[in-house]
Protein backbone atom coordinates (compact mmCIF):
# COMPACT_ATOMS: atom_id res chain seq x y z
CA UNK A 1 0.00 0.00 0.00
CA UNK A 2 1.12 3.90 -0.60
CA UNK A 3 1.24 6.03 1.91
CA UNK A 4 -1.77 8.44 0.54
CA UNK A 5 -3.73 5.07 1.01
CA UNK A 6 -2.54 4.44 4.68
CA UNK A 7 -3.34 7.85 5.52
CA UNK A 8 -7.40 7.81 4.36
CA UNK A 9 -7.77 4.44 5.99
CA UNK A 10 -6.26 5.84 8.85
CA UNK A 11 -8.33 9.17 8.72
CA UNK A 12 -11.69 7.15 7.97
CA UNK A 13 -11.15 5.15 11.37
CA UNK A 14 -10.82 8.46 13.10
CA UNK A 15 -13.69 10.18 14.77
CA UNK A 16 -13.96 13.46 12.99
CA UNK A 17 -15.95 17.02 12.38
CA UNK A 18 -19.74 16.84 11.63
CA UNK A 19 -21.36 20.18 11.32
CA UNK A 20 -24.62 20.55 12.68
CA UNK A 21 -27.77 22.37 11.17
CA UNK A 22 -27.84 24.97 13.22
CA UNK A 23 -24.19 26.15 11.76
CA UNK A 24 -25.97 27.17 8.89
CA UNK A 25 -28.04 29.63 10.35
CA UNK A 26 -24.89 31.11 12.54
CA UNK A 27 -22.78 30.89 9.11
CA UNK A 28 -25.35 33.16 7.01
CA UNK A 29 -24.88 35.88 9.50
CA UNK A 30 -21.86 36.79 7.85
CA UNK A 31 -23.79 38.74 5.42
CA UNK A 32 -25.53 41.61 7.09
CA UNK A 33 -28.00 41.99 4.69
CA UNK A 34 -29.79 40.25 1.69
CA UNK A 35 -28.24 42.24 -1.05
CA UNK A 36 -24.89 41.22 0.19
CA UNK A 37 -25.60 37.66 -0.14
CA UNK A 38 -27.48 37.98 -3.50
CA UNK A 39 -24.25 39.63 -4.50
CA UNK A 40 -22.32 36.69 -3.72
CA UNK A 41 -24.27 34.36 -5.95
CA UNK A 42 -23.84 36.69 -8.76
CA UNK A 43 -19.89 37.03 -8.08
CA UNK A 44 -20.03 33.30 -8.12
CA UNK A 45 -21.47 33.39 -11.35
CA UNK A 46 -19.28 36.07 -13.05
CA UNK A 47 -16.32 33.90 -11.60
CA UNK A 48 -14.06 32.63 -14.85
CA UNK A 49 -14.78 29.02 -13.87
CA UNK A 50 -18.34 29.19 -14.62
CA UNK A 51 -17.93 31.12 -17.86
CA UNK A 52 -20.93 32.86 -17.57
CA UNK A 53 -21.92 35.36 -19.90
CA UNK A 54 -25.66 36.05 -18.69
CA UNK A 55 -27.39 35.93 -15.48
CA UNK A 56 -31.16 36.46 -15.00
CA UNK A 57 -32.74 36.72 -11.57
CA UNK A 58 -36.56 36.14 -11.02
CA UNK A 59 -39.00 36.16 -7.96
CA UNK A 60 -41.92 34.17 -8.09
CA UNK A 61 -44.33 35.14 -5.11
CA UNK A 62 -47.22 33.21 -6.59
CA UNK A 63 -47.46 31.68 -2.64
CA UNK A 64 -47.30 34.54 -0.21
CA UNK A 65 -45.79 33.15 2.27
CA UNK A 66 -43.51 30.80 0.34
CA UNK A 67 -41.65 33.10 -2.14
CA UNK A 68 -38.72 32.07 -4.59
CA UNK A 69 -35.71 33.63 -6.17
CA UNK A 70 -34.15 32.49 -9.25
CA UNK A 71 -30.82 32.50 -10.15
CA UNK A 72 -30.43 31.24 -13.83
CA UNK A 73 -26.94 31.59 -15.73
CA UNK A 74 -25.58 30.27 -19.10
CA UNK A 75 -22.48 29.09 -17.64
CA UNK A 76 -21.17 25.85 -18.16
CA UNK A 77 -22.67 24.01 -15.39
CA UNK A 78 -21.23 21.90 -12.89
CA UNK A 79 -20.08 18.43 -12.41
CA UNK A 80 -21.27 16.11 -9.98
CA UNK A 81 -17.84 16.38 -8.42
CA UNK A 82 -17.74 20.29 -8.18
CA UNK A 83 -21.42 20.75 -6.91
CA UNK A 84 -20.77 18.30 -4.18
CA UNK A 85 -17.40 20.37 -3.43
CA UNK A 86 -19.74 23.80 -3.92
CA UNK A 87 -22.84 22.15 -1.57
CA UNK A 88 -19.76 20.95 1.60
CA UNK A 89 -18.20 23.09 3.66
CA UNK A 90 -14.69 24.89 3.32
CA UNK A 91 -13.91 22.63 -0.16
CA UNK A 92 -12.52 24.59 -2.94
CA UNK A 93 -10.34 22.72 -5.90
CA UNK A 94 -9.05 26.39 -6.59
CA UNK A 95 -5.33 27.40 -6.39
CA UNK A 96 -6.29 29.74 -2.83
CA UNK A 97 -3.06 32.20 -4.25
CA UNK A 98 -5.04 33.14 -7.35
CA UNK A 99 -6.38 36.16 -6.39
CA UNK A 100 -8.83 36.68 -9.40
CA UNK A 101 -11.22 34.14 -8.67
CA UNK A 102 -13.76 34.15 -6.13
CA UNK A 103 -14.46 30.76 -4.14
CA UNK A 104 -11.51 30.47 -2.30
CA UNK A 105 -12.37 29.25 0.70
CA UNK A 106 -15.44 27.10 -0.14
CA UNK A 107 -18.23 29.19 1.80
CA UNK A 108 -19.88 31.57 0.18
CA UNK A 109 -22.40 30.05 -1.78
CA UNK A 110 -23.51 28.39 1.79
CA UNK A 111 -23.49 31.41 3.61
CA UNK A 112 -25.31 33.33 1.01
CA UNK A 113 -27.80 31.21 -0.07
CA UNK A 114 -29.07 30.37 3.69
CA UNK A 115 -29.39 34.44 4.30
CA UNK A 116 -31.22 34.55 1.57
CA UNK A 117 -32.99 31.31 2.29
CA UNK A 118 -33.39 28.04 4.26
CA UNK A 119 -33.28 25.78 1.27
CA UNK A 120 -31.50 25.99 -1.86
CA UNK A 121 -32.01 23.54 -5.13
CA UNK A 122 -29.34 23.36 -7.10
CA UNK A 123 -30.22 22.36 -11.12
CA UNK A 124 -26.75 22.21 -13.12
CA UNK A 125 -26.46 20.76 -16.64
CA UNK A 126 -23.24 20.16 -18.00
CA UNK A 127 -22.80 18.35 -21.67
CA UNK A 128 -22.87 15.00 -20.47
CA UNK A 129 -24.75 15.29 -17.06
CA UNK A 130 -27.81 16.81 -15.26
CA UNK A 131 -27.11 16.40 -11.88
CA UNK A 132 -29.36 18.26 -8.22
CA UNK A 133 -28.03 19.40 -5.15
CA UNK A 134 -30.47 20.17 -2.57
CA UNK A 135 -29.20 22.07 0.70
CA UNK A 136 -32.44 22.51 3.12
CA UNK A 137 -32.35 23.66 6.49
CA UNK A 138 -35.93 23.24 6.53
CA UNK A 139 -35.37 18.84 5.59
CA UNK A 140 -32.78 19.09 8.25
CA UNK A 141 -34.56 20.40 10.87
CA UNK A 142 -37.70 18.23 9.87
CA UNK A 143 -35.89 15.07 9.87
CA UNK A 144 -34.21 16.39 13.51
CA UNK A 145 -30.62 15.34 11.57
CA UNK A 146 -27.90 15.99 13.78
CA UNK A 147 -25.08 16.74 11.15
CA UNK A 148 -25.87 18.56 7.31
CA UNK A 149 -27.23 15.90 4.90
CA UNK A 150 -26.90 16.86 0.84
CA UNK A 151 -29.03 14.73 -1.42
CA UNK A 152 -27.05 15.23 -4.68
CA UNK A 153 -28.43 12.87 -7.70
CA UNK A 154 -27.06 12.67 -11.07
CA UNK A 155 -28.53 11.67 -14.73
CA UNK A 156 -26.99 11.58 -17.97
CA UNK A 157 -27.88 13.97 -20.67
CA UNK A 158 -29.16 11.94 -23.82
CA UNK A 159 -29.54 13.39 -27.08
CA UNK A 160 -33.45 13.01 -29.11
CA UNK A 161 -33.55 12.07 -32.66
CA UNK A 162 -34.25 15.17 -34.03
CA UNK A 163 -30.60 16.30 -31.89
CA UNK A 164 -32.56 18.07 -28.47
CA UNK A 165 -31.34 17.43 -25.51
CA UNK A 166 -33.21 16.05 -22.29
CA UNK A 167 -32.80 13.75 -19.30
CA UNK A 168 -34.83 10.84 -18.48
CA UNK A 169 -35.75 9.64 -14.98
CA UNK A 170 -38.27 8.42 -12.75
CA UNK A 171 -39.90 10.17 -9.61
CA UNK A 172 -39.12 6.91 -7.93
CA UNK A 173 -35.38 6.60 -8.68
CA UNK A 174 -35.16 10.56 -7.80
CA UNK A 175 -37.02 10.03 -4.22
CA UNK A 176 -34.78 6.92 -3.33
CA UNK A 177 -31.55 9.07 -3.95
CA UNK A 178 -32.47 11.45 -1.75
CA UNK A 179 -33.46 9.18 1.14
CA UNK A 180 -29.75 7.74 0.82
CA UNK A 181 -28.41 11.04 1.15
CA UNK A 182 -30.32 10.74 4.82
Amino acid sequence: MDSDSDDETLFDSLNHMRIHPNFLISNATSHTWALGAIAELIDNAQDPDCSATTLHIDVDLSIPSEPHLFLIDNGKGCSVETLTSMLSMGYCDKNALDLNTIGRYGNGFKSGTMRIGKDVLVLSKTLTQFNIGFLSQTFLFDKQAQQVYVPIVSFPVMKSANGEQFCEFNVNELSDASKKGL
